[in-house]
């Protein structure tokens, strides 16, 4: 499912007109991102949960050449699925 398919869905269940559907998916996104952009956590109960964690610098391969390169210390972002969730897809 991509974005518009996703959107249409949002829409098509909560009776909400398709402009309103993505004002409310980008409103969403947009507010995760960021909360994930100052370090918060977000957990939406019977979801999951959204954080973010660093990842240490390290070493690695070029494939291509086999040269060894530094990759250089970064965050991600996590999402831990809920138990809801989880037991739903089962």
């Amino acid at each position: 499912m991509n974005k518009t398919e996703f959107i249409n869905a949002v829409s098509e269940q909560s009776g909400l007109s398709k402009v309103d559907s993505k004002k409310a998916v980008e409103a969403f996104i947009q507010t995760i991102s960021n909360e994930m952009k100052e370090g918060g956590k977000i957990s939406l109960l019977g979801f999951g949960s959204f954080s973010t964690t660093e990842k240490a610098a390290r070493k690695g391969v070029n494939p291509k050449t086999k040269e060894v390169i530094d990759i250089p210390a970064r965050k991600v972002v996590k999402f831990k699925a809920g138990a809801e969730l989880t037991d739903k897809i089962k």
